[in-house]
């Protein structure tokens, strides 16, 4: 996958953390720096079946979960999946689309399945949506609520290539697109082994505390109107167990875990009085030096 997104191992690591984590990533970067380009090598890679979704102001739930069509031969109603029915799923400008289509996307993300004219069907395995939103842009967008970003186990910026990176970039898309050359690493069978894999990484009660502890500082900070909730303190101990596998570790160092704090919590809190456009940094900064509040476990 580092062979067709250049110079850009971290962005990288962290979508896998999120696909072993079994939950999903929000991409939040200006266009064309490489967002669909993500999701497409992360599909490729694991073997998985890949689904890239336009939202749009006119989108309806129907046209991501599938709608029932009229069989006159058979004379019923049958059910017509929709392209929620996929391994990776991109979800572009996620923010274009009214909150009756976002929310369509919440019981997929937290549930891995769809209800749907009095059925439940669930979604494939492995499953992971990749949604991405300009954050400069907001005429005709509709800011993701809070409950939606919490389904997010990260959120990342892609960001602009080194020079280097970009002269490369332009030398091997010259002649075809490399990420049409990528041959799947694993299949999604043993991605679904890696998931299990991770719940068996050990994680110290003082390192539990150690990440207890910077959950509760933002709860208490005078900066933050809301702290992180329980789902994110769960969601920072799954990516930190993810975050040590992938390193080739059976266990966790309070590394990993001061690693993943910005992008695993920043998204979760509410600022006190700043404007929509500065909240991120803020927010991360915030996070960040709570963290080094707290005495890392010996």
């Amino acid at each position: 996958m580092c062979q067709v997104v250049l110079g850009k191992p971290e962005v990288v690591r962290m979508c896998l953390v999120a696909l072993l984590s079994g939950e999903h990533v929000l991409l939040e970067d200006v266009p064309g720096v490489g967002k669909t380009l993500v999701a497409k090598a992360l599909a490729k890679s694991v073997s998985g079946h890949f689904c890239r979704l336009q939202f749009t102001p006119d989108l309806l739930p129907s046209d991501i979960l599938g709608s029932s069509v009229y069989d006159a031969k058979e004379s019923r109603f049958v059910f017509h999946r929709g392209p929620i029915f996929a391994n990776i799923v991109l979800a572009d400008e996620v923010n274009r689309a009214p909150p009756r289509t976002q929310s369509a996307l919440l019981e997929a993300m937290s549930e891995g399945q769809v209800s749907v004219d009095g059925q439940t069907l669930k979604l494939p395995s492995p499953f992971l949506v990749i949604a991405t939103q300009n954050p400069y842009e907001y005429e005709g967008t509709y800011a993701l609520p809070e409950s939606q970003l919490d389904r997010f186990l990260v959120r990342l910026s892609v960001g602009y290539p080194a020079a280097a990176d970009e002269r490369q970039v332009l030398s091997s898309h010259r002649l075809k697109e490399p990420v049409q050359d990528l041959q799947p690493a694993v299949t999604g069978e043993q991605i679904l082994q890696l998931q299990h894999a991770v719940r068996q990484v050990r994680f110290d009660d003082s390192l539990g505390n150690y990440l207890l502890e910077i959950v509760h500082l933002t709860r208490q900070c005078d900066e933050l109107r809301v702290g992180v909730s329980t789902r994110g303190a769960l969601s920072l101990y799954r990516a930190a167990q993810s975050l040590a596998l992938i390193e080739g570790r059976a266990f966790v160092i309070p590394e990993d875990i001061k690693r993943l704090t910005p992008g695993v919590l920043a998204h979760r809190v509410l600022l006190k009085g700043l404007a929509r456009t500065s909240q991120r940094d803020v927010a991360e900064g915030i996070i960040r030096r709570l963290t080094d509040q707290v005495a890392v476990p010996r």
